[in-house]
């Protein structure tokens, strides 16, 4: 199954922030898992344990992960460490001059800095779809 999981912030975030870059990704590759189906913005507290539970499914039904790192984030460091240890493909897409953290760096199959990168980088891991 070539998918991508559309990981990225989306605590703290406003909507644009956690859905446009998304948006632009389903347009490309409908069939990519997107966990903002599932906007638990608010309800993090009392929905941690199927919030992680759900999105570590969708995980392990993925081909990619390709992970928005504009901002540091909790659980978008958890979901590329846990691609990592079941040996899915990170792409991290990382703004220009962006400092990287070792971590990333270390789990991250590869790491671009545009969105035309992503597209390309997406392209050749799962062949175009």
């Amino acid at each position: 199954m070539n998918r991508p999981y559309l990981c990225g912030p989306i605590n703290g975030c406003t909507d644009s922030e956690a859905n446009d870059w998304r948006r632009d990704a389903l347009a490309i590759w409908p069939d990519s898992i997107n966990p903002m189906v599932r906007d638990y913005r608010g309800k993090e507290l009392d929905d941690y344990r199927e919030i992680v539970e759900l999105d570590k499914r969708d995980i392990r039904a993925c081909s990619v992960v390709l992970a928005n790192c504009p901002k540091p984030s909790v659980g978008t460091s958890m979901e590329i460490f846990f691609a990592w240890t079941l040996g899915i493909p990170v792409i991290a897409w990382v703004p220009p001059g962006a400092p990287i953290s070792p971590w990333l760096r270390y789990h991250a199959t590869t790491i671009v800095d545009s969105w035309e990168g992503v597209v390309k980088t997406v392209e050749r891991f799962t062949d175009g779809f």
